[in-house]
């Protein structure tokens, strides 16, 4: 086989199976276990694939209220709120965004109680000046990866 495509080949075969043993994906791209045990430690070490972590379902598991939570924030405190916003386990996502707010943040609650308790522990926050919170109605996909294109092969 040709080596062409390898590792975007190995990372798609791995983002339908995250738990493929080195033996399984060697058979399915027709190379040995060694070349692909060297091409997932490239990976790894190249920041490629960062970890190895279940898909969870977190609506199975009682958290039935997603929110999205817009923030702006005060002069250069930005840095510390998105640290602190990263701390809160329930925060899913934290993003640092260009337009009217600031920062951006998912969070998985319980409840609407929940969900309030924790954007008014965030409104007490001096550097935050202002804040805007949708609640998902449906989440149509989420967490979704893709895979990689590969490139024309003969």
């Amino acid at each position: 086989m040709t080596y062409e495509n390898l590792d975007s080949k190995l990372v798609n075969a791995l983002l339908g199976d995250g738990r493929a043993s080195l033996r399984s994906l060697a058979e399915d791209l027709d190379v040995s276990v060694t070349t692909i045990s060297n091409h997932l430690s490239d990976l790894e070490d190249g920041g490629v694939i960062d970890g190895y972590t279940p898909r969870v379902d977190y609506g199975a598991l009682g958290y039935d209220v997603t929110a999205i939570i817009q923030l702006k924030v005060e002069g250069d405190a930005l840095p510390e709120i998105t640290d602190r916003l990263r701390e809160h386990r329930q925060m899913t996502s934290v993003y640092e965004v260009t337009g009217d707010y600031d920062v951006t943040a998912v969070g998985k609650f319980m409840d609407t109680d929940g969900m309030n308790e924790q954007i008014k522990m965030l409104l007490t926050d001096p550097d935050i000046k202002e804040s805007n919170t949708s609640v998902v109605l449906n989440a149509v996909t989420e967490n979704e990866q893709f895979d990689l294109e590969l490139d024309d092969e003969e």
